[in-house]
């Protein structure tokens, strides 16, 4: 008999998925900083656009990769508690917990290399665009 937190088998299989996910971190990140100077070096190249432009779509789907598993990361330290299921005070609940989990030590470094890559895409898609632009 378990004297520990029950919890639900959704939320148990969701915990499962992102444990799985979050062990790629380190791939995912190697791989978009290899996407990245790969754009890089295209660039100072002066490659022609359609190749810049396959490589700078390969660079976003590697940042998009990367964030998904950084977040992944972060779910799973902050425990299944935080998983929300079930009526809306269940979901309140959890999401204070995440709140109060975002806020330990344990946690933040996932917190940051998420937010440290969602700004990286960011600045990546304002700053190159992946079609022409129309002169008039």
């Amino acid at each position: 008999m378990s004297l520990g937190r029950r919890t639900s088998p959704e939320v148990a299989e969701r915990y499962a998925a992102d444990k799985e996910l979050a062990a790629g971190l380190r791939d995912r990140l190697a791989d978009a900083q290899e996407a990245e100077s790969r754009l890089r070096s295209a660039q100072a190249e002066h490659r022609p656009y359609e190749d810049v432009r396959e490589l700078a779509i390969a660079y976003d789907r590697a940042l998009f990769d990367a964030l998904a598993a950084a977040n992944a990361a972060e779910r799973v330290a902050m425990g299944t508690k935080t998983y929300e299921s079930g009526d809306a005070k269940q979901r309140r609940g959890a999401q204070i917990a995440a709140r109060r989990a975002r806020a330990k030590p344990s946690v933040r470094p996932y917190t940051d290399e998420a937010d440290r890559l969602r700004t990286l895409r960011e600045a990546h898609k304002l700053s190159f665009r992946t079609s022409p632009s129309i002169a008039s």
